[in-house]
């Protein structure tokens, strides 16, 4: 486990993964990440890579050849080597190699930087493509944080706020594929109030939303968690069932659209790099 603090945050990383799994407020003790109970969702901050969300059969076709890929892709389950690290920062770092060349023909590496300034952590990316030919993926995040429903606190009284939306447009899941379908969540003084049933049919996915700030707070206290995220076109927020906490995940790519042909290229959100091109984003979560 790698730690990194200051005065204000304490962050802890698992080499798994690359993956945040602790992010506690040093003045109140709070932990702000999912503890990851297995009994609703295992993971606390898994990285998507080098799909977001599922393929259709769990596979892709790419150069007349069908590879199959599990559900967000394997970062998640490969270890990162620790790059550097210091007092508030980590870096780590993934490469192909022979192992992921059997399910993804492409020479990549995949660089992670946690940063932590005052009450802020920053999350940065950067995907480069070490192949002579073209790369292509997606990349997402899914940080899950913790619903206090203790102290007479309960789900609903937790709400959303977008800094530039008046209503939201839903790509239903259906087999964990995406629905050609939309739906339309109106918002109130642009606040979504959270509630178990919100996610009775999975997650919400957006893929025009405007906002790139989310404000998750609590209409009873004056927790809140300030979420900001840069270069991810697509979003998506969920929780499981009757679950305490709440996933703000921001998206480049998502899950296969359920009339997809499965040509990866052909795949809806996804990115392509030149040799030796690399594709940056962030995102960063404020305590207050």
């Amino acid at each position: 486990m790698i730690t990194i603090q200051n005065k204000k945050l304490k962050a802890s990383f698992n080499e798994l993964g690359a993956e945040l799994v602790s992010l506690i407020n040093l003045e109140t003790g709070k932990e702000i990440i999912w503890e990851g109970n297995p009994d609703f969702w295992g993971g606390k901050s898994p990285v998507l890579f080098p799909t977001v969300g599922a393929l259709k059969d769990d596979s892709y076709i790419f150069e007349d050849k069908t590879y199959e890929m599990p559900r967000h892709g394997f970062a998640r389950r490969k270890f990162f080597e620790v790059k550097n690290s210091s007092e508030n920062e980590v870096v780590f770092e993934l490469h192909s190699d022979d192992e992921t060349l059997k399910f993804y023909p492409f020479d990549f590496s995949l660089e992670i930087k946690y940063t932590l300034i005052e009450n802020k952590l920053t999350v940065f990316y950067n995907v480069k493509n070490t192949s002579e030919k073209e790369l292509y993926f997606s990349l997402g995040a899914h940080p899950g944080f913790a619903i206090d429903t203790k102290n007479g606190l309960n789900y609903n009284d937790y709400e959303i706020a977008f800094s530039d939306d008046e209503k939201l447009e839903i790509h239903p899941l259906i087999d964990n594929l995406i629905s050609n379908e939309t739906q339309t969540i109106n918002l109130e003084n642009k606040t979504l109030p959270l509630s178990y049933e919100l996610f009775s049919k999975d997650a919400l996915v957006m893929t025009n939303m405007k906002s790139k700030e989310l404000i998750l707070k609590n209409n009873q206290n004056n927790h809140k968690v300030i979420f900001t995220f840069s270069n991810f076109p697509y979003f998506g927020i969920w929780s499981a069932k009757n679950a305490d906490f709440v996933c703000l995940e921001p998206w480049q790519g998502i899950a296969d659209f359920e009339n997809h042909n499965q040509d990866f290229t052909q795949k809806f959100g996804i990115l392509k790099l030149e040799r030796n091109e690399d594709w940056k984003a962030n995102w960063a979560v404020e305590i207050e």
